[in-house]
């Protein structure tokens, strides 16, 4: 009922009185409307309720639909906010328990505390979007201030003493006529904020304790998906919020959606940006930038789950539950597996570290300055990042056959899962390896050598002709390498020809492997279709790899994983090609990088406008966590049928 002020203050934002658009109040006054009904149907007929709820929403946003096309920051806070509306409207469910609020008097000051918590949100948004105190926003604030004291006075009228009940009843009133003063004198919000906290701080708690219920958070930590989606959303809020530090930026404080651009590109190791990363960040953004790819490329769970081993802390069992399933591991291993996880990509990163700080050394550049470049460059690069401390990333080197090679290995070790890694020696000596790995390798092995020859063919007279032989193949080959996953560039992709640029969208959509740090639908994804396309025109109805069978499910998720991707990957497209005044040939290229995390990019990336930015970041982010996973958190369960249908016969050509 507190939030029914809401839509209002959206419908008024950035508006004079005289200015005001009828469809926006209009739209403002609906949305409050279904506010009142969500608030009576929500306990007593959910459906009911979370569809009023739903509509409510919805009119928010047709209410402040202007503003949020001027303001593209806003518009991404504002699209987080409604997101999360819409996620925790539709996992409300109404707790039975006989301990939980189990008196009228419970109830009741459990609405008058929700409403007062309700009220300060509100009044901290009226501040940010209405600062100047605009009319209608104004009275919408007392409104909601009326209805928490409403709230207040319904809880006093449980009351059974009649001295607390003379002095409850007096609060609502004196705090009414207070925001009412307030009102005509303008200075509403202010009186709202300290009349809800100075009720809060008078009422007391109520008896029933938290246990009884969910705690609020845990609604994050008992699906796999959320888990994944949470911590790379807090990971990439903590990162904007340290890049938007004035001692980050060495140009003052950047813009905030330049800053969460940059943190999303750090976290889903993407490297696609819109600020010059040497040149636009001080050291410590730099490091900021580093922290953020590391934690992105390795994951806060991987990480925090080994310091608990180290600190010889254990996990519980929703935990363990919960990494099993994340990583496809036996209880009896996840220790073993996430420590060696920490280990090898520690190890390979300070190899590469190493040589990499010789070979800056021995391009001129200072001890200090070659140290820290080594260093971000090999996390980098392990990471599949793709972001450099070199204006025109690696091209200078691309007559450094070592330095591109290093960078080449750490991308394929860092794209492969460290398990799939330690199996490479012994599938090279020709020796017999899990199916799953397998895949893995031959798929990763076929594409890197394909891509090699294609950009080798292609390019020969167009990029690569001022090259040297040798240079020819060494750059091929590192372009074959970081162009499904890292993002670095050692030659100017802009002026590919068409050929090239149909292998590279193809080679950045199908990404890395399973358990590395690349994104895409994955090799061993496009591994399975392959052996499944082979199975079908040579007429098997199952298909066999080395003596195994490849479940129906897995044939059909890998093509839930594609088709999935194609779905983001042409509404990505495109919403770019609606809001951009940019070439669409720029724009798939873009998009592509973005939703397999490569990071390379054609150079239209600051030419994005607010919009253009916004909508790269959610195509980086689903491209992290998988397009599949974020429909599957979006999905319902729907248990298995017991019965058995006829198959139909439909005609496919």
């Amino acid at each position: 009922m507190t939030l029914a002020a809401l839509p209002f203050m959206l419908a008024t934002t950035g508006t004079d009185s005289k200015d005001l658009v009828v469809w926006r109040i209009i739209a403002a006054a609906t949305a409050s409307l279904f506010c009142l009904g969500a608030s009576i149907f929500l306990m007593r007929k959910p459906l009911f309720g979370k569809i009023f709820g739903y509509l409510a929403i919805a009119g928010c946003g047709i209410a402040g639909l202007p503003y949020f096309a001027r303001e593209p920051q806003i518009a991404l806070l504002g699209g987080v906010v409604f997101i999360q509306s819409i996620y925790f409207l539709r996992e409300f469910r109404i707790i039975q328990h006989p301990s939980f609020f189990n008196s009228p008097h419970d109830r009741c000051l459990q609405r008058a505390r929700g409403a007062l918590w309700t009220l300060p949100p509100i009044v901290l948004a009226g501040f940010f979007l209405d600062p100047a105190g605009h009319g209608i926003g104004e009275w919408a604030i007392a409104a909601a201030m009326l209805i928490s004291q409403g709230m207040v006075g319904h809880w006093t009228g449980r009351r059974q003493t009649g001295l607390s009940i003379i002095a409850w009843i007096t609060l609502p009133i004196v705090a009414s006529a207070g925001g009412l003063f307030a009102l005509s004198i303008g200075q509403t919000k202010l009186a709202a904020l300290t009349i809800s906290l100075f009720s809060l701080v008078l009422l007391p708690r109520p008896r029933s304790p938290l246990e009884y219920h969910e705690r609020w958070w845990e609604i994050f930590l008992n699906h796999p998906a959320r888990v994944l989606i949470s911590t790379f959303l807090g990971l990439c809020l903590f990162g904007t919020l340290l890049l938007q530090l004035p001692w980050a930026s060495a140009k003052g404080t950047i813009t905030l959606v330049d800053a969460a651009f940059t943190s999303v590109s750090a976290v889903c190791v993407t490297g696609l940006t819109v600020l010059d990363t040497p040149n636009d960040f001080t050291l410590l953004g730099q490091l900021f930038i580093l922290l953020l790819i590391q934690l992105g490329g390795l994951g806060i769970m991987t990480i925090s789950t080994v310091a608990l081993h180290v600190m010889g802390k254990r996990l519980s069992l929703r935990q363990e539950r919960l990494l099993t399933t994340l990583t496809e591991t036996s209880h009896s291993e996840l220790i073993g597996s996430l420590v060696m996880i920490v280990r090898f990509t520690l190890l390979s990163e300070l190899i590469g570290a190493a040589l990499l700080t010789g070979c800056f050394l021995s391009n001129g550049d200072s001890f200090s300055l070659a140290l820290w470049r080594g260093f971000f460059t090999s996390i980098s690069a392990f990471c599949n990042a793709g972001f450099a401390l070199q204006s025109n990333s690696l091209i200078s080197y691309q007559s450094s056959p070592l330095i591109l090679h290093t960078i080449a290995t750490l991308i394929i070790l860092g794209g492969l899962a460290p398990a799939t890694c330690l199996m490479l020696p012994a599938w090279l000596k020709g020796r017999v390896i899990p199916l799953a790995p397998r895949i893995a390798l031959v798929t990763t092995a076929v594409l890197l050598l394909t891509g090699t020859l294609c950009f080798l063919v292609f390019e020969w007279s167009g990029t690569l002709s001022s090259l040297t032989f040798a240079d020819k193949l060494n750059n091929a080959w590192f372009q074959s390498v970081t162009l499904r996953t890292a993002g670095f560039n050692s030659v100017d992709i802009s002026g590919v020809i068409a050929p090239t640029f149909m292998v590279m969208l193809s080679f950045m959509f199908i990404g890395g492997s399973p358990g590395g740090t690349a994104g895409g639908v994955k090799t061993t994804t496009i591994g399975i279709l392959a052996m499944t396309f082979w199975s079908s025109i040579t007429g098997h109805n199952e298909v066999v790899a080395q003596n195994r069978r490849i479940p129906q499910n897995t044939i059909n998720r890998a093509i839930t994983v594609v088709s999935s991707g194609v779905l983001v990957w042409f509404s990505a497209v495109l919403a770019l090609q609606i809001t951009q005044q940019l070439p669409a040939r720029d724009l798939a290229f873009e998009v592509t990088s973005a939703l397999g995390t490569v990071g390379l990019s054609l150079g239209i990336t600051p030419c994005l406008d607010g919009i253009g930015k916004i909508i790269i970041i959610l195509t980086m982010f689903i491209g992290r966590i998988g397009p599949m996973t974020l429909f599957t958190l979006l999905s319902l369960n729907v248990a298995p049928a017991d019965t058995r249908c006829p198959d139909a016969r439909i005609t496919l050509n």
